[in-house]
């Protein structure tokens, strides 16, 4: 028996099998367990593609095949629907990011350092939340990605890991020993932070597109991304900008740099007068959602900008000014 025996229309008819009953009732009948990795992607739903390809077999020539009866894989499945025409998502499991971690531990606070079951309300309303395309983009997901039995395990391993269970610990990692140490040592911080993570996911739903920035995509998981975008996207408000801009025209200081003293106006004439960028001083991750105050903004020129939010911790506007003025005493 070979998979080269499988036919298009018999993958056809297993897809309708799939719709028909359901996917969970197809895996059972089947004997298979849900894919890793590998989908059939077909009509704008995925398909478990070993299984699928388990029936079509028995379709085709009259001997269903069960999970024993593979050789090479998934991804042997893969190559004989591609090469059936069909369209292949190579979708592996997707690692939690801090972000998402701080959001399920501030539930996991607020239970008590309990966790949650997956049947238990808080955990469905955190695996809907969860699904936002704040994060990870929908493209790249699987259909397991952050169900309520892969949130509810997440919640296991934060309240396994805290100083009172008196258990072993169930399967984690150092992100969730870190967000955990971070609510037990600075909770209130912790818990706004929680606060606005959940606040961004749930603009996600209804704002369209993250706002796209390479800084942002270089962050790590570690370094979380979601605050960020917050942060940029208040930077960005055009009446903050001209607020600030307006201000220090009153006071009768120059539109230029606050680190390196660059003046776009006297460099570039008329098109460059007031291009300049916003910065807030004090990340809103930390501030909170309130109202932003002129004297929180700092005027910069977009490289400096970008050198202090290249990394984490970000610097300051006074730390950057120090290092420029250290680099331009050693040229």
């Amino acid at each position: 028996m070979t998979l080269a025996q499988v036919t298009r229309p018999a993958v056809e008819a297993a897809i309708a099998e799939f719709d028909r009953v359901g996917r969970e009732e197809f895996l059972r009948s089947t004997g298979f367990s849900r894919s890793r990795s590998y989908y059939l992607r077909y009509g704008g739903r995925l398909y478990d593609s070993k299984p699928i390809v388990g029936y079509a077999h028995g379709i085709s020539v009259g001997i269903p095949l069960g999970p024993a009866d593979f050789s090479g894989g998934d991804r042997t499945v893969a190559q004989r629907l591609e090469t059936l025409g069909f369209e292949v998502a190579y979708l592996p499991p997707i690692d939690w990011t801090r972000d998402e971690i701080i959001v399920v531990c501030a539930e996991v606070e607020a239970n008590g350092w309990r966790q949650l079951d997956r049947g238990d309300k808080r955990v469905a309303e955190l695996s809907q939340l969860l699904q936002s395309p704040v994060i990870h983009p929908v493209a790249k997901r699987g259909p397991e990605f952050r169900n309520p039995a892969e949130v509810a395990r997440k919640t296991a391993d934060i309240a396994t890991r805290h100083p009172d269970y008196p258990g072993k610990p169930t399967n984690g990692n150092r992100l969730d020993e870190e967000v955990l140490r971070a609510f037990i040592d600075r909770p209130d911080e912790m818990r706004q932070t929680a606060q606005a993570i959940r606040d961004e996911l749930s603009r996600g739903f209804t704002a369209g597109a993250p706002l796209a920035d390479l800084d942002v995509k270089a962050l790590t998981a570690e370094e979380g991304g979601v605050l960020y975008r917050r942060h940029l996207r208040r930077e960005r408000d055009p009446e903050i900008r001209r607020k600030k801009i307006a201000d220090t025209k009153r006071r009768g200081l120059p539109v230029a740099c606050e680190v390196c003293r660059f003046d776009f106006g006297r460099f570039y004439g008329p098109r460059g007068v007031d291009y300049i960028e916003c910065h807030h001083r004090i990340p809103l991750h930390v501030t909170g959602p309130t109202r932003t105050h002129i004297d929180d903004l700092a005027l910069l020129c977009s490289n400096c900008h970008r050198m202090i939010h290249r990394a984490t911790p970000w610097l300051t506007v006074d730390e950057l000014r120090e290092m420029v003025l250290q680099a331009s005493a050693q040229r």
